[in-house]
């Protein structure tokens, strides 16, 4: 559960970084779709999660686990606001510390390097996310990661499509 708990804190912790000489992306702000699909190299099979642990989760961060562990595509919403255009923290959330740097920043396109220490893995990798539209974004991340002396190749594809103005209780 570690490793998989450590794959999702990567994908999700990509992009938040406070540079202030990058350019926001270019879309929409309101509700949005996400669909992230992933192929993973490298990882050991998936053991039976003990359902007490899984219980414990965010409803949210077990959906993520479980479709991981499945194989399946992860489908949520999230809002995308001004403040986390200006960060370059759309179409992600925050968890994890890692060393993030802006290689590219356009209102069309966003190439970030990032580094990830925790505990005994690391990981290194590159997350694009490209502005279809303002109503539309594709993004790619590759990571190359080393977990207690396995290497793993991790990649994921996201689709994100606006859905309105209004987030409702969506975060």
């Amino acid at each position: 559960m570690q490793t998989k708990s450590f794959v999702w804190a990567i994908f999700f912790s990509a992009v938040l970084m406070s540079a202030a000489d990058t350019t926001p992306l270019n879309v929409k702000e309101g509700l949005w779709e996400m669909t992230v699909t992933h192929s993973i190299s490298g990882m050991p099979a998936a053991p039976n999660l003990p359902p007490d642990a899984l219980a414990k989760l965010p409803p949210d961060q077990r959906a993520r686990i479980e479709a991981m562990v499945n194989g399946t595509p992860d489908v949520h919403k999230e809002c995308v606001t001004r403040e986390k255009l200006q960060k370059n923290a759309a179409f992600n959330a925050n968890r994890g510390d890692c060393t993030r740097t802006v290689v590219n920043s356009t209102g069309r396109k966003l190439e970030v390097k990032f580094h990830c220490e925790d505990k005994q893995t690391i990981s290194d990798g590159t997350l694009l996310i490209d502005a279809m539209g303002t109503d539309s974004v594709k993004a790619t991340m590759h990571s190359a990661v080393n977990s207690n002396g396995r290497a793993m190749t991790m990649d994921f594809s996201i689709t994100s499509k606006y859905l309105g103005a209004d987030c409702g209780d969506v975060k």
